[in-house]
């Protein structure tokens, strides 16, 4: 497998850095989704846009729920709003897809498909995804997550129906491991959640890490589901590295303590977490637990307006992650849909590339809709960035930002980088 090459440059706040990725797969006999093969039973449109939700209301990935509903939420108040899909309302099913624990994702999808849904946003995990991506796609209708990161859906089989508003692991690991460099931490100690996720972005982190001369002194994977973590924290201690990675789920609670125990302290070994454990812990851990560690999150700037339009959805939002790509992600999926003129899977599939690409820039739903209207193809620019599905059905454009704890267990941004990843 050929690496990617990476060109970049440093970034304030403000800026962004440059960075161009080329997707690559072990298995060439893969299929990309959003270009895979048509071989999914066509759905029967009904003229009215359905959407299903695949989003966590319980597990390990709960804290991701609020903002992600927010987001579906906020989309179809203003896809309503500007006249709907095919001239009539969008209607919406909401259900949990829990985490790999529980059977409750499966249960949830049979749920959507006999509500005849056309697209289905979610999950947020990806083994959660991994789980339900056949019988989804296979069913004939479109599954497109705001959050799934794992490469593994780059060169999935998917007939065509699955994309992403999130970009690949590979752009978040490389992130994550240049910031390490930079930092100046030589000698890591990685602790990674036993899945689809945690390993690829672990492979992802790892990679950058060395390619920028540091050196992985130990690489715990764990049982998301194990009762102790002591083991896993004592290895990493007995390495005795500059910096640890976490990169995992909810789990990661539990893990906190016993690296304190162990006097494995963010201010004694810097911590970097990742979206998957990017939260705002507050008094849920003693103040200055996370003073000065960092993590990494896929996601442009949300602007102070698309939060205060999230809050009249949900008042009690203390969190905005993934709540751009969730809009985004309803809002490209409605695009589609009027392109296409059908509410039809496999027809609106074949203009997701198109609206948000090689067309007249647009950035609201009504603006956008208004263009089709006239024949003017578009290219959609979201809230979490300029998106542009390639061929793999990833955004071929991201942005990871780069976050900051202080004493009071909060995170803050501190640095943006954006790049371009070549399906």
């Amino acid at each position: 497998m050929t690496r990617p090459s990476f060109a970049w440059r440093s970034v304030a706040v403000l800026g962004a850095a440059c960075l161009v990725l080329s997707a690559c797969s072990d298995d060439d006999s893969s299929t990309s989704p959003g270009s895979g093969s048509s071989s999914a039973p066509a759905a029967a449109g009904d003229g009215v846009f359905k959407i299903g939700t695949l989003l966590p209301q319980t597990g390990s990935l709960a804290f991701l729920g609020p903002p992600e509903f927010a987001g579906v939420d906020l989309a179809i108040k203003d896809i309503n709003e500007a006249g709907g899909v095919l001239g009539k309302p969008v209607t919406k099913s909401d259900t949990d897809s829990g985490d790999t624990s529980t059977d409750i994702a499966s249960q949830s999808v049979n749920k959507l498909l006999t509500e005849k849904v056309d697209v289905i946003i979610g999950a947020a995990s990806s083994s959660v995804s991994l789980s339900v991506i056949d019988k989804i796609t296979g069913a004939g209708v479109m599954e497109i997550s705001p959050a799934n990161t794992s490469d593994k859906f780059t060169t999935y089989k998917d007939n065509g129906l699955y994309f992403r508003t999130a970009p690949p692991d590979v752009l978040q690991g490389r992130v994550l491991g240049n910031q390490i460099v930079q930092d100046g931490k030589a000698k890591v100690g990685l602790l990674v959640l036993q899945d689809s996720y945690g390993t690829g972005l672990a492979k992802s982190t790892r990679a950058a890490i060395e390619s920028g001369g540091g050196q992985v002194v130990a690489e715990e994977v764990y049982d998301p589901k194990a009762a102790d973590y002591s083991a896993e924290v004592g290895k990493i201690k007995q390495a005795n590295p500059d910096a640890i990675v976490l990169i995992g789920f909810d789990e990661t609670k539990k893990i906190v303590p016993k690296l304190v125990e162990a006097g494995l302290t963010s201010k004694a070994k810097q911590w970097y977490l990742v979206d998957g454990n990017l939260s705002n812990y507050g008094k849920e851990f003693p103040a200055g637990t996370f003073t000065g560690a960092k993590g990494t999150l896929p996601g442009a700037k949300a602007s102070d307006t698309f939060k205060k339009d999230l809050l009249t959805i949900n008042p009690k939002l203390k969190d905005f992650s993934y709540a751009p790509e969730s809009y985004d992600a309803t809002v490209v999926a409605a695009l589609a849909a009027t392109a296409a003129k059908s509410d039809v899977a496999a027809d609106f599939a074949k203009q997701m590339t198109a609206v948000t690409s090689a067309g007249t820039k647009c950035t609201a739903y009504k603006e956008c809709k208004d263009l089709l209207d006239k024949g003017t193809d578009i290219d959609y620019d979201g809230v979490s960035g300029p998106i542009e599905f390639n061929e793999a059905g990833d955004p071929s454009k991201a942005t990871i930002g780069i976050y900051q704890y202080g004493a009071d267990n909060t995170y803050k941004n501190v640095a943006y980088q954006s790049g371009s990843i070549a399906g």
